[in-house]
């Protein structure tokens, strides 16, 4: 066998007749599996390669099977990494009260089994053949929005959180979120985290922080605006440092007494009790960012506005809740009532570049992820101050 092979390989050339470009190379014949060196320790290592990429493609994480509040250690698989997504690692999960509305499919959004998370900080592991802007080692984080159509109008201005086709949420219709080893996004809503923002910190506010700074961006126009802040709590806590920051007059509206000095050190001038001190705050701020999540008077707060005024809606209440807002005041004084869902690709990276020069970040406590049945509890007791950052701790 080894002399026919040889004597194939050292045939002449001979083009085959009656096609053209015809090849003109000799085919050579493979050798015996003898002459190979081929064992049977090839077989073996083609099934630890294979096994070793199905290992690759399958990711483990925390997911909600039903609509009863609970996780469970779930596995699931991956294809190949397309050309334009990145895998990152994650380290760091924010805890939002919106993974436990989805998680109980308090909105009816949900589709079981999914993994919740969408404050989520980790490295760069891989990236397509098409990414730009990203590379292994980086840091990185995604928030509540993964995708959206990029070309209707809306999203052409850079306001994909309004895409006209819908955006796709990261945990919305049984797509997977942060509570997992390795979480697979498109690049293009992946965002870079700067040296200067820790990554604890950096998470609640891929959530958390964009929901509050994109309408203070938007509305505060000039220096000196008067905003209220009412609700100092993981929302709250944030709005008063970015309108702080942003050269606002800013007042912590609370409904309790004992936190004056805990949001002068968040960035408050005044401190004001609600709605004990309505009288006194009437026509007082030309903006005020409600960030409570409980049902309020909103006639009332509405009356706290100047002529002019925007009241800014971010706290969502469960169930179908309805504002009921005062005409008269609505059109005679020319206010408005606004509501604000996070914010686009450019706003998002902005906030985060913003937190990192100017200080900004978010009160945290850090727990295990897997305590996150644990936590989730905690966030719903109300003990959280003010944020739950659940660490990765998988064996």
């Amino acid at each position: 066998m080894a002399l026919l092979a040889s004597k194939a390989l050292a045939a002449p050339a001979v083009a085959h007749q009656g096609k053209r470009n015809a090849c003109l190379c000799p085919r050579p014949v493979a050798a015996p599996a003898a002459e190979r060196n081929v064992s049977c320790s090839a077989a073996v290592l083609d099934k630890a390669t294979a096994e070793r990429q199905r290992n690759l493609l399958s990711r483990r994480g925390w997911a909600a099977t039903a609509p009863d509040g609970k996780l469970s250690l779930f596995k699931h698989e991956v294809g190949e990494l397309g050309p334009h997504e990145v895998d990152i690692r994650v380290t760091h999960n924010g805890l939002c009260h919106t993974d436990i509305h989805m998680a109980r499919d308090d909105w009816g959004a949900s589709k079981f089994p999914f993994i919740p998370g969408h404050e989520v900080v980790g490295v760069v592991t891989a990236v397509g053949s098409q990414v730009t802007g990203l590379k292994p080692g980086d840091r990185a984080g995604v928030g509540w929005i993964s995708d959206s159509c990029r070309c209707c109008r809306n999203c052409v201005r850079g306001e994909e959180n309004l895409c006209l086709k819908g955006y796709t949420g990261l945990i919305v219709a049984g797509n997977h979120g942060g509570f997992q080893e390795t979480c697979r996004v498109n690049s293009d809503f992946a965002y870079t985290i700067p040296d200067g923002l820790d990554s604890a910190s950096a998470a609640p506010l891929l959530c958390a922080g964009i929901t509050v700074y994109t309408p203070l961006r938007y509305y505060l126009r000039r220096p000196n605006m008067s905003v209220g802040v009412m609700g100092i709590g993981g929302l709250g806590h944030l709005a008063l440092q970015f309108a702080a920051k942003m050269g606002a007059e800013v007042t912590a509206i609370s409904g309790r007494e004992g936190k004056e000095a805990e949001a002068s050190s968040l960035g408050a001038h005044h401190f004001a009790v609600f709605p004990r001190d309505a009288d006194k705050l009437k026509a007082k701020y030309d903006i005020i960012i409600n960030t409570i999540s409980s049902d309020v008077d909103v006639a009332q707060v509405m009356s706290l506005l100047k002529i002019d005024g925007t009241l800014v809606q971010v706290g969502i209440p469960g169930g179908n809740a309805v504002m009921k807002v005062p005409v008269q005041d609505l059109v005679f004084n020319q206010k408005r009532v606004v509501g604000s869902i996070v914010g686009g690709r450019a706003d998002m990276q902005e906030m985060l570049d913003f937190c990192g020069v100017h200080g900004v970040r978010p009160m945290v406590e850090t727990m295990p992820l897997s305590k996150v049945n644990e936590a989730m509890q905690y966030v719903l007791d109300g003990k959280a101050r003010y944020r739950v950052v659940l660490t990765s701790d998988w064996a």
